[in-house]
């Protein structure tokens, strides 16, 4: 069966704003093919999210743009150059410029909340050890994690400040760009709005570049500019949260209207609710219906 076409909306798309260029790209494991001539483009302060089937590749295709996975055909481009044309020095520039929240936090269960935060300081500067604690402190404030947690260990943390030091470790190098893959996954509803929360916060205050992979559709709705559905190895729709909740095409359609009833549920059960979760104070309600959100610079 081919493939459907394509739906795109984009903002500016000249070359100066788009941050990642992916050209026709292939990933398959063995007979399982992940992903088949797909196409994408990341606009530079847009935050996209990425949503799909479980399995369907996101998170391998998140990887990608971190040249964290080799592709097996196509050409992923982050501002106008190939990944597979860099050297060691480019590389390094990627990963300063390029913030990841990996699935399930991954954090040093052996490193301490402040030696997880500062790793790629250490890594990619020559910041003297009070220098990246300080700065540690700040992102802690950044995503209202409370800084007595600084010498703790991740044993001792809770799923949620698990998350918010993964974030925090991801925004200590001050990044252009932050990739998460799943940051709500294992989360309860009030937590996951925090975390929806923060990724909002954090694009408005740093004017970073998001893309974030999710299965938490009011998540995906709730914090993009625009959402890409993978679906047959493909990005076969990629537009709007407004036109894509309303849209009539039958995967978008199926994919969205089975999403619906733990969404209401969820919201009817957490939508209203208050507080500051764990370790943290200010919280955030996710809308229901998504509303307008600005376009990218």
């Amino acid at each position: 069966m081919s493939p459907p076409s394509t739906t795109v909306v984009t903002a500016d798309a000249s070359p100066g704003a788009v941050v990642f260029d992916v050209r026709g790209v292939a990933k398959a494991f063995g007979p399982r093919v992940l992903l088949q001539q797909a196409d994408l483009q990341v606009l530079r302060g847009e935050t996209l999210a990425i949503i799909g089937e479980s399995g369907s590749g996101k998170s391998v295709f998140l990887k990608m743009l971190a040249a964290l996975v080799p592709l097996d055909e196509g050409e992923v481009l982050y501002k106008g150059e190939r990944l597979a044309d860099m050297d060691q020095s480019a590389l390094d520039r990627l990963h300063r410029e390029v913030g990841y929240v990996f699935q399930n936090d991954a954090l040093f269960d052996s490193m301490t909340v402040c030696e997880n935060i500062g790793y790629a300081l250490k890594e990619h500067t020559k910041q003297s050890d009070e220098q990246i604690r300080e700065r540690a402190l700040v992102c802690l404030d950044m995503v209202n994690l409370r800084r007595t947690a600084i010498d703790d260990f991740p044993s001792g943390l809770s799923g949620g400040m698990r998350k918010r030091v993964a974030l925090a470790r991801a925004i200590a190098i001050e990044p252009e760009v932050i990739l998460y893959d799943e940051p709500t996954q294992g989360l309860d509803p009030q937590n996951i709005t925090n975390i929806a929360a923060m990724i909002e916060e954090l694009q408005r205050t740093l004017h970073v570049t998001s893309v974030v992979v999710t299965h938490d559709m009011r998540t995906a709705f709730g914090v993009s500019n625009r959402i890409a559905m993978l679906h047959e190895t493909r990005f076969a729709y990629i537009d709007t949260p407004e036109r894509l909740m309303h849209s009539t095409e039958g995967p978008v359609r199926e994919f969205i209207d089975d999403a619906m009833d733990e969404l209401h549920e969820m919201f009817d059960e957490h939508g209203a609710g208050s507080g500051s979760g764990e370790g943290g104070s200010a919280t955030h309600t996710m809308p229901m219906t998504p509303v307008p959100r600005p376009e990218p610079r």
